[in-house]
């Protein structure tokens, strides 16, 4: 007798997982373990996180210390240091730098890197980690110039998770759960306040001052920095933002705000709850800028990074604001949002440090995948402190606003997702509940090769190199020759992909490397054939690449 599943069956098929979201008939008395989930729900009245589990790739940290994260850092003379050495193993670790520049100083127990540099240039230093099993050595360039984000973003935000309902208390909550589950160990870095933490206009500056939700955004900053993360903020040009609260601009001269007392209330204290005059109050330019008064406001606070708000993004307003930040000696990351015009792609490239290529992603196939699959045509703009932005992630428990679900995406779709933001080397912001974060989601965002790929110092924005009915290919050389390669299945049943090394202009005998499973798995000098489950992705890379002396011998 036959049973109808509508879910995810689950294939090994060439090592990769297959989560296929079609409708299957399985035989009933094989099933009584069957893995299958719904689409986008659960089927099964037991924990879906629990049956997650089965489809974790990424193997275990090993206990040994390991030194993980980016391998360069951009600073600017004089401006405040902060840099947390990123160390997987078991605790007890005790940290030290060989050749740290003078200026600098290293915790010995945290690996919390602080001071300041006053002279430009480039210092080469070497990370120590050791704890009882043994010890890791890793060499690391702190460049100390112009630039500053020279490897693309890691961190978390909280709009995809919390929307309006964001708080002091659940920043809090994400930091501390960025430290406690480890993430910090793997790079991650920021934890930035998205719209709704605006009140009025207040202060010594006449800045955005915070509302009730946040009581204490320097005493919210400062216990950030002290769990070794950055922290960023949120505003826009308009003189409202998307939800409603004040802006970087006003129509009236002393930074009042006449919509504010007509349309407040209590929890989203400036959000026009009919939801009928909000974008004709908000949604444009006023007549006085207070960026300036703002951007003090926010260096007193001590802000990291700012995500700066609204459409159509133009040079003048951006202008402003990287004039502003500029000025203060103080590293911010600039990014914009949204929906970056490609005619002024060079205008983001010198301005800003990450711009949103892309309006708002949404936790489904159909958003992610044609957000993701359309960055091809900014590769000439990207590289080392400017990024392209296809925006958040969506794994985990999201939900924009109180109440939050697991992600729709399928298992497949979620090693696509984040296999295709590494290649194309974009900001890597969390956008769930980082108190919920379950086996399944960690393991996506702590495997160690697969954020070396978004890390590489080189920059290169990984772009398509051959399409073949649904499968599209993406490569990403990286800076020790070798080649991060990504085969995509779009449709929605199993195909076979190939990549040739000719293809890829890659010479003679290749190693290939699961990167999600951190295993070699074939050697060949011609092609890679494997299968690849729908919607899924095979990421591989190819090492040791082309020899560097053929290529300069002329032979």
């Amino acid at each position: 007798m036959n049973k109808l599943i509508t879910g995810i069956g689950i294939l090994f098929l060439s090592g990769m997982v297959s989560a296929s979201a079609q409708m299957q008939y399985v035989d009933n008395d094989a099933c009584q373990d069957d893995l299958s989930l719904s689409t986008p729900k659960f089927t099964r009245e037991a924990s879906p996180l629990d049956t997650l589990r089965k489809y974790i790739l990424t193997p275990k940290a090993p206990d040994t210390p390991r030194i993980n994260g980016a391998k360069v850092f951009g600073v600017r003379p004089g401006s405040q240091f902060l840099y947390t050495i990123p160390a997987t193993g078991i605790r007890p670790m005790t940290f030290s730098v060989e050749n740290l520049p003078k200026g600098l100083k290293v915790n010995t127990e945290t690996g919390r890197i602080t001071g300041s540099i006053q002279k430009a240039g480039e210092y080469i230093v070497t990370f120590i980690a050791k704890n009882s099993l043994g010890e890791a050595k890793r060499n690391f360039k702190i460049v100390v110039g112009d630039k500053i984000a020279l490897t693309p973003p890691m961190g978390w935000n909280s709009w995809n998770c919390w929307g309006h309902a964001v708080s002091q208390e659940k920043v809090l909550s994400s930091a501390k759960a960025m430290v406690e589950k480890g993430l910090i160990n793997h790079g991650w870095q920021y934890i930035n306040i998205d719209d709704g933490w605006q009140g009025l206009r207040g202060g010594k500056y006449n800045g955005v001052m915070t509302n009730s939700k946040f009581p204490d955004m320097k005493g919210l900053a400062d216990a950030v920095h002290a769990m070794g993360l950055k922290i960023g903020i949120y505003s826009g040009p308009w003189v409202g933002t998307y939800a409603g609260h004040i802006g970087a601009y006003c129509d009236n001269p002393d930074g009042t705000y006449d919509w504010v007392e007509r349309y407040a209330n209590e929890y989203y204290r400036y959000v026009d709850t009919t939801k009928q005059t909000k974008h004709g109050v908000n949604y444009h330019h006023g007549k006085y800028s207070f960026v300036k008064n703002d951007v003090r406001q926010w260096m007193e606070w001590g802000m990291d990074y700012l995500k700066y708000d609204w459409n159509p993004n133009d040079v003048y307003h951006v202008t402003e604001m990287h004039d502003a930040l500029r000025s203060h000696n103080r590293d911010v990351v600039f990014s914009l949002s949204n929906s970056a015009p490609w005619g002024d792609a060079i205008q983001w490239e010198r301005l800003a440090n990450c711009w949103r290529t892309t309006g708002d992603i949404k936790d489904t196939w159909e958003s992610m995948s044609r957000l993701g699959f359309n960055q091809t045509k900014w590769a000439p703009f990207v590289g080392p402190g400017h990024w392209i932005d296809p925006d958040m992630l969506v794994v985990g428990m999201v939900g924009w606003g109180p109440k939050l679900h697991y992600t729709r995406l399928t298992p497949d779709e979620q090693y696509t997702h984040i296999s295709l933001w590494a290649l194309l080397s974009s900001p890597l912001l969390i956008g769930c509940d980082m108190a919920q974060l379950d086996d399944f989601t960690l393991s996506l965002l702590t495997n160690d090769e697969v954020i070396e790929v978004n890390q590489d110092p080189m920059g290169k924005q990984g772009i398509v190199i051959a399409e073949q009915g649904n499968i599209v290919t993406y490569a990403k050389p990286l800076e020790d020759g070798s080649m991060a390669v990504g085969l995509f299945n779009r449709g929605n049943t199993m195909a076979k992909g190939t990549l040739t090394w000719k293809s890829v202009g890659i010479r003679g005998e290749q190693t290939v490397r699961d990167l999600w499973r951190q295993q070699d798995i074939a050697t060949s000098d011609v092609e890679f054939v494997t299968d690849i489950a729908p919607h899924g992705v095979r990421f591989i890379k190819l090492y040791p690449g082309n020899s560097r002396k053929q290529a300069t011998s002329g032979r």
